[in-house]
């Protein structure tokens, strides 16, 4: 029997591929980062033809370092990040623009143009989602919209799991969880809306085929040459089978470039009166599809890098947490990081990053910490309401991610929580998610109890805070998020 099963993961920052074993163990790896670009303020662009050849590259790269060859392999998954939207032409392959990604916020306008006909929820009913700039369909009607002849012309649109599987299979598909984060699809068909599609402007030509995240939809050519590519998850949806919260209830916080906390709510699509998204979790083969809420932070990890590279404060993003450190509390210093405005629970595009707080007496330790605390409040206003909307008191928290390696913040975020945050021995989750939903395609695994036996907790964090301190520090960040708003 073939020992091992694949995932691409294309994420915000690099391009990975991993080899896992049945036990769910890191076989072999290899990454690449792919540049950033930024064109004007808040316009945020990727090249995807860069991100394909860093795809084809880690692949080779971590086959051959362990030794392993395509027939080693029974299947390979897709997880990436979502939103980033592509529009190639058919013919050639080639993209006829930079890919959008999901920080883009160059819709902004357009938000604003269809929200004042029925208001920023006009479409969540259909698609548990509010408008944003955030979302792939206003994306792809700029594309349409700015690049000439692309109304004409014979081209294709997808997120990166479909510009990838175009790539690998030459089949254009996307899963149903990349679709559900398009606003283009109809939450309860699980299909593209007529209605969405006319508002919105957008050709049913240019769409991919909508498929189950685990199914066998072909075989790979080229570096996985015969491969079956068994499954495709949005990034957030992988990581919360990568931590096997396959129950109503369960919930995990991916701390990435942005954070990502998903509350699994079975087979119902609960509605949200406190600002969360209602998002496919997954659909494994024939079984119902499955659904979740989400807390989308746009800025976590990148927040750290904002202060490495733009302040230059820190040399390297594993210097944080001494600098935080160096200071035993924030000296009453907040910072927002809405750079891309604020997400999940404000949607306030109007926002922008602020410091406040600051006297004589604060220095970069206090700053340091500040950009820390916020990644944890961020979290926390995100719980809070996807408490109210679910009524199920979260009483524990699954995290994964870059930044839980970094001991204060996690501390912080059980303190700020009163929850115990628990880390899995696992850590590579979103990759995980991806490979097992591949394997369950070809019965690698023989079902979620298999990969329920694989998740075991490697570190626990427990709440130490008085309450009075908790509510003291969460009234000023409130405060702070307050003064955030209405910038732009």
């Amino acid at each position: 029997m073939t020992r091992y099963v694949g995932a691409i993961d294309q994420g915000t920052t690099s391009s990975r591929f991993i080899v896992f074993d049945r036990a769910g163990n890191t076989v072999a790896m290899a990454q690449r980062e792919h540049r950033q670009i930024f064109p004007q303020p808040g316009w945020v662009e990727h090249d995807p033809e860069e991100i394909l050849f860093s795809v084809r590259a880690v692949i080779e790269e971590a086959l051959r370092g362990a030794s392993l060859t395509t027939a080693d392999v029974a299947a390979v998954g897709i997880t990436n990040q979502r939103e980033t939207t592509v529009l190639w032409d058919r013919r050639s392959g080639r993209p006829v623009h930079n890919a959008l990604v999901w920080q883009d916020t160059r819709v902004d306008p357009m938000v604003a143009e269809f929200s004042r006909d029925g208001g920023q929820d006009r479409f969540r009913d259909r698609t548990g989602l509010p408008l944003a700039s955030y979302f792939s369909g206003l994306k792809l009607r700029w594309l349409l919209d700015h690049v000439p002849g692309a109304r004409n012309g014979d081209l294709a649109f997808g997120t990166i799991d479909t510009w990838l599987m175009w790539h690998l299979t030459g089949l254009h598909v996307t899963d149903v969880t990349n679709a559900s984060r398009t606003q283009l699809m109809n939450l309860a068909t699980l299909e593209w809306d007529d209605t969405l599609l006319t508002a919105f402007g957008i050709p049913r030509s240019v769409l991919p085929r909508i498929v189950a995240s685990s199914s066998v939809y072909g075989s790979a050519r080229g570096v996985l040459e015969g491969v079956p590519v068994a499954g495709i998850l949005g990034d957030q949806q992988a990581a919360l089978m990568g931590q096997a919260c396959f129950e109503s209830g369960e919930a995990k916080n991916t701390y990435g470039t942005g954070c990502f906390l998903l509350m699994h709510t079975g087979t119902t699509a609960v509605p949200s009166k406190h600002g969360l998204l209602t998002t496919v979790a997954a659909k494994l083969g024939d079984a119902p599809a499955t659904y979740a809420l989400e807390g989308s932070v746009a800025i976590a990890g990148a927040l750290v890098q904002w202060l490495r590279d733009n302040l230059g404060i820190i040399k390297s993003s594993s210097e944080i947490e001494a600098l935080a450190g160096s200071v035993p509390d924030n000296g009453d210093v907040y910072f927002v990081p809405a750079f891309s405005g604020l997400y999940a629970p404000h949607w306030r595009a109007d926002a922008r990053g602020i410091i406040a707080g600051l006297t004589r007496f604060a220095s970069s330790g206090h700053i340091a910490r500040a950009a820390l605390e916020a990644v944890a409040y961020q979290t926390m206003d995100v719980v809070r309401a996807m408490e109210q909307d679910s009524g199920i008191p979260m009483r524990s928290l699954r995290v994964d991610g870059g930044m839980i390696v970094n001991q204060l913040l996690m501390r912080f975020q059980a303190d700020m929580l009163n929850v115990p945050v628990v880390r899995p021995r696992v850590l590579e989750t979103t990759a995980l998610g991806a490979a097992y939903a591949a394997g369950l395609a070809v019965g690698y695994w023989k079902g979620l109890d298999d990969l329920r036996a694989n998740w075991a907790v490697a570190e626990t964090w427990t709440p130490s805070m008085q309450t009075e301190q908790r509510a003291a520090l969460t009234k000023s960040w409130s405060k702070a998020v307050e003064r955030s708003m209405d910038w732009a």
